[in-house]
């Protein structure tokens, strides 16, 4: 078309739709699209405003400024009625930053500043921006990507972009564009003028002088603080509109005027009832016109620009503006005939009478389907009635008249077009809807290194020859002229360690069970040897046990069950995502298990909504195909029903029967159900305990799935071992299994692990804020508005009424109920159920919400003194909300006063935000992987766990099942080395002590010369060059990693003498030495007490070192090659 084009619509969900049916329809010719969101708070709330939608908004303005391409703007009617930061400010913010130019370092900091970044540790979000040094590091929202510039003296000697996940450089760039992070902008020369503009809007008010004067030091302290976009009226005199940013030419397109017309309504009456609110709590705030267009103003200005109106129903329009009636059909006939046929011994019958009159009329056939698979299953289908279909990866010139074209894409509707003869059909209509899966976001930007189990000092650590202490934080030691940072662990009775650096991997993070503290050790006492006893035997017990049940196993012969056939293809394509690898392996395995001669006893672990309930779909499916009955026992009831719900939902096509056995059946309903059962005429059976009553005996069981074993009762668990040696057993568990031991169990339990998320899903919008009325409130009843349910955590079962009392009356129509452990088991499940059935729009609960219940339509999760969760909670949390396609948010109120500062409540937000949370999640899963460890032994260890912490009991479960295998484990090495030089990160080269620490613990895990020279790259790109101290410590752990290869546990260095101390069990040839030392012709002694000494040639300390590794290079050719 070759000029601009803005599209409005309703709401962002609409327009995000009509971004991605814009580009399909555009094929490979896409013109640029861009999508302008609005924000999602309504003004006049004392919160900010979110970082990435600012970003986003500010990236699409700018573009409409710069850009010299015509492009797509899709926006919503909320984002068109705000008025913006003016044009010419916008553009005047823009700062060009040339390589190899001068820049002034101090004026670029207070112009970002002023632009409303966020300083902060870890550049990984837009709006943040870190100096170090002569790096300054920042995310500026016209890239995807932040910005490292590293500076020699005022010079920009390169920029370059960096990764935010693992922050290391990326790709050189000469030249780049800081935008300003937010809406507002304070600039110091214009300070004076924002300050009058706010002492006489206070007047205006009337509000006590208090209230502006703390305002006026707030913009003075803070800059830009949170609220401050609610007041941008005041920041600038006159404020511009979408309007003033779109080209003359541009062509705007309004879709349904009415209902843009009744949202706007909406909104408007929403602000004000906030501006009414806001005076009433003598707040400072604008009127609501000064904010906001009304739909008035937008409409005459639509009709200023010869706009055209999309209306779903012809109206006639002004006399001056001519309308065009398209004549298309949409395909709920084709929809319905087809939900009629799937059942029916020719499914595909109506589709192929569809393509066959509109093959008559010439149109062309296009049908959409999201994935691969999808496209592959309609072309089979379509083959057998002599239809060949295309496979097409973009909707282009291919589509030929009377032809079936099969596209990769995704629409909200197919249609009928005859005046285009164009026929479009979309996977929905065909097999009709499913799940909606949540559209792929941005890759998301946590980084790995600010680990979230980094030391904190009084943290409980264990030391794996001195037991449980407590870290008491990083401490500098001078010992005869070297410096080096030191671990100070305290045990009983003050008896104190210092631990070098290098030597950190001698310690873990003590992770015990909750409501258990253990005591602290006594350094060389006998408590710490005499609990890991205790522990080991208790090891060597659980090993035998399991070592017992597997052979019996292998004696014992299971059903046969033959390959897959057609019917089961068809069944896999029901499922409405991609399966990720680990799926498609887990589902492999379990197959392979049921066909082999022997039962199967697999557990398969993997998140919540990794897709394990897929797996025993498939399971049943091959199970149910050869007249085998399938039970399936879950924990709680409302488990029960809702895997009742999705089993019968993927079985409807097919002749299966699935029962649910669980209380919410009546007793009559019961009987019934269990003499079914017994007949066989039940193929699966779903429910909890009640299925290992004495009454329920099946016909004939093939297959057993168990969802969470751990959390059945022992005499539960006798029932399951003696079904485990005759019937196939799959058990499911949403507790993480520790790879170490998941790979020492190999050959004693199979087990599957799904640790690849599903699907990205979309980012969940996080507030961090105080408790406000307001907030709430609107949270609420947005979230109603769109037909949504509500989780609020509120952690205090003694104020929880009082809290849902509150909210009743804050949110009158809102229907609510109260969940917490304290209540009866039968309440919960009924509170829980009514919940799902969507009688109840919101639970005001504890964090007891159960983790796998899947309520797609919960979208807002508020929680209550988010300070008090940790951060495995809050990961919990995540999971509740943002399973659909809809956006979710979350509300995390932290008050004033709590003590979480600026990074911690970072932290918080980035954790709850992103789902691909990498290295994060597993260490806010800790405290879960605990449990796992319970999942995979079938036992309780939490008494032996806090005896000696979770890392040391796995390495001990570890050596006894090696043991018993006959493998038998051969310790780590953690050479000592000491040597005459000062080695540590110093302060003034990474400020931040996380950071640190963080680096420290990277060092003391490196086991490869190749990691060192990768970590040092890392190093001098983070941080620039580096100081002495710092090379030195990179070269002690290079004599470290080298002393490992050569089996050395000492390393001295004194002057010119090496003395070398060796740990045989980590030689295959200790007698190698004595070779080198003939060889070496005096240069190398042995002494009596087994001592290496060798006289070094004078030199420089590097040339010393050199001649050091040189040394231990030769050791360990002669010793372990």
């Amino acid at each position: 078309m070759g000029i601009p084009v803005l599209l409005v619509t309703a709401s962002s969900k609409a327009a995000e739709q009509r971004q991605a049916e814009i580009e399909f329809f555009s094929g490979e010719a896409a013109p640029k699209t861009a999508f302008l969101p609005a924000y999602n708070l309504s003004p006049f709330k004392f919160m900010s405003y979110h970082n990435e939608t600012a970003a986003r908004r500010i990236r699409v303005l700018y573009g409409m400024i710069a850009d010299t391409d015509p492009r797509v703007t899709v926006t919503t009617q909320a984002a068109l009625r705000q008025r913006l930061i003016p044009r010419s400010v916008l553009a005047g913010s823009a700062e060009l930053l040339i390589a190899e130019e001068e820049i002034e370092p101090d004026r670029l900091v207070a112009k970002l500043v002023a632009g409303g970044y966020t300083r902060s540790v870890v550049v990984e979000e837009p709006g943040d921006f870190c100096v170090r040094g002569g790096i300054i590091d920042i995310f500026s929202p016209l890239y995807d990507r932040p910005l490292r510039i590293e500076l020699f003296g005022d010079f920009a000697e390169s920029i370059r972009f960096f990764s935010p996940a693992t922050q290391r450089s990326q790709d050189h760039i000469g030249e780049a564009v800081i935008l300003p992070a937010r809406e507002v902008t304070l600039e110091k020369d214009r300070l004076d003028e924002i300050v009058n503009r706010f002492r006489a809007r206070a007047i205006e008010q009337e509000l006590p002088r208090t209230t502006a004067r703390d305002i006026v030091q707030r913009i003075r302290d803070q800059g830009v603080f949170p609220g401050i976009e609610s007041l941008t009226p005041l920041i600038y005199a006159r404020m511009d509109t979408l309007f003033d940013y779109l080209s003359k030419n541009t062509l705007v397109i309004a879709e349904d005027p009415m209902e843009l017309a009744q949202a706007a309504e909406k909104s408007l009456e929403a602000a004000q009832v906030n501006v009414n609110k806001a005076k009433a709590d003598a707040r400072l705030c604008v009127e609501v016109d000064a904010l906001f267009l009304n739909w008035a103003e937008i409409s005459s200005r639509l009709d200023r620009s010869e706009a055209v109106f999309l209306a779903p129903i012809a109206v006639s329009g002004k006399a001056d503006r001519p309308v065009s009636a398209v004549g298309m059909v949409d395909n709920s006939d084709l929809m319905l005939a087809m939900q009629t046929a799937r059942k029916s011994e020719q499914p595909a019958a109506p589709l192929i009478q569809w393509i066959a009159t509109q093959g008559e009329a010439g149109h062309r056939m296009v049908m959409v389907c999201e994935t691969e698979r999808q496209a592959s299953r309609l072309a089979s289908i379509l083959a057998p009635h002599k239809t060949t279909a295309n496979i097409e990866p973009s909707f282009g010139p291919s589509l030929k008249p009377g032809r079936v074209t099969i596209c990769r894409g995704r629409l909200s509707a197919g249609f009928v077009w005859p005046d285009e003869g164009l026929a479009v059909l979309t996977e929905a209509e065909i097999f009709g809807p499913r799940t909606k899966r949540a559209t792929r976001s941005r890759k998301s930007v946590h980084t790995e290194l600010l680990s979230f189990s980094d030391l904190k000092q009084g943290d409980l650590v264990v030391h794996d020859e001195h037991g449980i202490g407590r870290y008491e934080g990083l401490v500098k030691l001078n010992l005869e002229g070297t410096v080096n940072d030191f671990l100070l662990i305290v045990y009983r009775d003050d008896d104190r360690l210092y631990l070098p650096v290098d030597r950190m991997g001698l310690i873990q993070t003590y992770m015990g069970v909750e409501g258990m503290m253990p005591a602290l050790d006594k350094m060389g006492g006998r408590s710490w040897e005499r609990a890991k006893e205790k522990v080991r035997q208790s090891a060597e017990k659980i090993a035998g046990e399991l070592l017992k049940i597997y052979a019996q196993r292998k004696i014992n012969e299971g059903h046969h069950y033959g390959a897959t056939d057609s019917h089961f293809v068809d069944f896999e394509a029901d499922f409405p995502f991609e399966e990720t690898p680990d799926q498609l392996h887990a589902i492999e395995d379990v197959l392979a298990d049921m066909r082999s001669p022997n039962p199967m006893d697999r557990l398969v672990c993997g998140d919540v909504g990794y897709g394990k309930t897929e797996v025993a779909l498939r399971a049943s499916f091959l199970a149910v195909s050869e007249a085998k009955q399938v039970a399936m026992l879950v924990p709680t009831t409302v488990l029960a029903e809702q895997h009742f719900a999705t089993f019968e939902r993927r079985f409807d096509a097919y002749p299966v029967k699935v029962a649910c056995l669980s209380r919410f059946r009546s007793r009559g309903e019961q009987r019934q159900i269990v003499e079914e059962i017994k007949k066989g005429t039940v193929d699966i059976a779903i429910g909890t305990h009640r299925l290992l009553q004495k009454d329920v005996s099946f016909a004939d069981l093939g297959l057993f799935i168990i969802d969470e074993e751990q959390r059945f009762g022992v005499r539960h668990k006798e029932k399951l071992k003696k079904l485990r040696a005759t019937v196939d057993v799959l058990a499911l568990t949403a507790t993480p299994i520790p790879r170490t031991l998941h790979l020492s169990m190999m050959g004693i339990r199979d087990i599957s692990v799904i640790s690849t998320p599903p699907e990205q899903r979309r980012a969940i919008i996080t507030y961090v804020c105080e408790f406000d009325d307001t907030v709430v409130t609107e949270a609420i009843r947005s979230e109603l508005a769109r037909g949504g349910q509500i989780f609020f955590v509120h952690n205090n079962v003694g104020s929880i009424e009082r809290m849902a009392g509150r909210l009743k009356q804050m949110v009158p129509e809102v229907r609510l109920a109260v969940a917490h452990g304290q209540m009866a088991e039968n309440e919960l499940e009924t509170v829980m159920m009514r919940f799902m059935a969507r009688e109840v729009d919101m639970l005001v609960c504890t964090t007891i919400i159960e983790s796998g219940i899947d309520v797609a339509t919960a979208n807002t999760i508020l929680v209550n003194r988010a300070d008090r969760f940790g951060l495995s909670q809050i990961y919990q949390l995540r999971g509740r909300v943002g399973r659909s396609d809809e956006q979710a948010y979350a509300y995390l109120f932290i008050p004033e006063e709590s003590r979480l500062g600026k990074d911690a409540q970072k932290r918080l937000k980035v954790l709850m935000e992103h789902s691909d949370l990498g290295s994060g999640f597993q260490i806010a899963m800790n405290d879960l992987k605990i449990r796992g460890g319970g999942a995979i032994l079938g036992a309780s260890q939490s008494g032996h766990i806090a005896a000696v912490g979770y890392d040391m009991f796995l390495k001990l479960m570890e050596e006894a099942v090696a043991q018993m295998k006959g493998e038998p484990i051969t310790e780590g090495l953690e050479p000592e080395i000491n040597l005459p030089m000062s080695a540590y990160v110093a302060e003034d080269y990474v400020a931040d002590i996380d950071q640190r620490l963080s680096i420290y613990r990277r060092l003391a895990k490196l086991a490869d010369l190749k990691e060192i020279a990768a970590m040092k790259a890392e190093l001098i790109d983070r941080f620039g060059p580096m100081p002495e101290e710092t090379e030195n410590l990179l070269l002690k752990i290079m004599l470290r990693v080298l002393s490992v290869r050569a089996g050395v546990k000492r390393l001295d260095l004194f002057g010119q003498q090496l003395v070398l101390a060796f740990s045989e069990i980590h030689q295959r040839r200790p007698l190698g030495i004595v070779q080198m030392i003939t060889d070496g012709q005096d240069l190398y002694q042995f002494t009596p007490d087994h001592q290496f000494k060798a006289s070094l040639t004078k030199g420089a300390p590097r040339v010393m070192l050199a001649q050091v590794k040189n040394i231990l290079i030769e050791l360990a050719q002669h010793v372990n090659f």
